[in-house]
């Protein structure tokens, strides 16, 4: 062999060394870095899983009492219609005893016409 054969050769073994050589100790110098990193990563995923559960957890909370407020609100309704209907009965009977005109004493007329309106 030509002794330009043996440089080229013992050159590219070089360059071969040098790259094994380089890429070992890139990795002992990366690798601790790349694994804090990972650790870093594992944890801030396991903390947006938990944040997102919680906000779920919220979500059906306030839609839970937004139902609950909306169930009071139509009861509220439905009770305030009763007793305004009730009212008005009431306020029909006042005015029938105060239309009712007796002669005689004014407390046993009172008396008459409430007996009269209880059906006694």
């Amino acid at each position: 062999m030509t002794s330009w054969a043996l440089r080229s050769m013992g050159a590219g073994l070089l360059i071969l060394m040098g790259m094994l050589v380089g890429a070992w100790l890139t990795s002992g110098h990366f690798r601790p870095l790349l694994d804090a990193e990972q650790d870093h990563v594992a944890i801030c995923k396991a903390a947006r899983d938990n944040l997102a559960g919680l906000a779920q957890e919220q979500g059906k909370a306030l839609g839970d009492l937004t139902m609950a407020a909306n169930e009071r609100q139509a009861r509220a309704e439905q009770a305030v219609s009763e007793a305004k209907a009730s009212a008005d009965l009431d306020y029909t009977a006042a005015n029938r005893l105060q239309q009712d005109r007796t002669g005689g004493d004014q407390c046993a007329a009172a008396t008459s016409i409430i007996d009269k309106e209880l059906g006694l």
